[in-house]
């Protein structure tokens, strides 16, 4: 049941990935939607991530 839930995510993630390649190549407007999404998630998940890594005592970059 893990095993296709997480084939689940993956196909969106890829899903969205492609919809951020064809928006950027002038798509359709559902596409450009469901990228801007994307992008958008992404950049929420990545200030999170650096949220939670400051807060943890780690002040290192990776950067």
């Amino acid at each position: 049941m893990i095993t296709l839930v997480l084939l689940g995510v993956l196909a969106l993630a890829v899903f969205g990935c492609v919809c951020v390649v064809w928006a950027e190549r002038g798509g359709p407007r559902w596409v450009r939607v469901v990228a801007a999404v994307t992008v958008g998630l992404g950049k929420l998940l990545d200030s999170s991530r650096k949220r939670a890594r400051s807060s943890s005592g780690n002040n290192s970059s990776d950067e």
